[in-house]
């Protein structure tokens, strides 16, 4: 049998907790073990209750949900912490990423569509939506951060990867794309990962992004 995620819920507001938390016991892939109204208490129950995986809202007095994340994964880099948040703000999502962030959700989303992708971010398989991608290219852009770009150490075929995976693909449709299995593309994914010391396919797209691997 396959052991529930744990989850820890945080958000300043009591209804806005209970809320997340009802959702997440409609699905038994999913075990609410905790629930925080701050960042320092969000800091507090990871250490204690050990979750795998945070809903973590944005906007919180005192340490906002963004430097709580950056403090839970420099003590748990394991833990995988979804943003929750009502702006889709392309700057919010940057500095999400940058904090550690595995995912991203807007708070007036479809119930249904919730938990989908928090059940693809709990297997690592969560694809970037295209729209946040777009976003995200859109924002890079504006922001020019980088005049130039080097390429980090990665394949040609790593780099046709990374391509699909800033467009928002899933990897089934990065096989098809590629005529390869899907048990291929994980495993380029994996040694992408690995090779460019990130943690998730969000932050590979945004490395693509930045080094204009399009």
């Amino acid at each position: 049998m396959i052991q529930p995620c744990r989850v820890l819920v945080v958000d300043d507001h009591k209804h806005a907790r209970e809320a997340m938390r009802i959702l997440l016991d409609q699905d038994p892939l999913f075990q609410c073990v905790g629930e925080g109204g701050s960042g320092e208490e969000a800091l507090r129950l990871t250490d204690e209750r050990q979750p795998e995986l945070i809903l973590m809202d944005i906007n919180m007095k005192g340490m906002d949900g963004l430097e709580a994340t950056k403090a839970i994964k420099a003590r748990h880099p394991s833990v995988k912490i979804v943003i929750v948040t009502i702006s889709d703000d392309a700057v919010h999502l940057f500095d999400s990423l940058k904090k550690g962030a595995s995912g991203y959700l807007i708070k007036n989303l479809n119930p249904s569509s919730w938990l989908d992708y928090l059940k693809a971010v709990a297997l690592d398989e969560v694809p970037l939506s295209r729209e946040i991608a777009q976003r995200m290219l859109q924002e890079f852009v504006q922001q020019q951060e980088r005049s130039s770009s080097s390429y980090a150490p990665v394949t040609a075929r790593e780099k046709e990867i990374l391509a699909w995976i800033a467009k928002g693909a899933s990897n089934r449709e990065i096989a098809e794309r590629l005529f390869i299995s899907e048990h291929t593309v994980k495993n380029h994914l994996k040694n992408i990962l690995h090779k460019l010391h990130l943690d998730n396919r969000v932050q590979l797209a945004r490395y693509a992004i930045e080094n204009r691997i399009l």
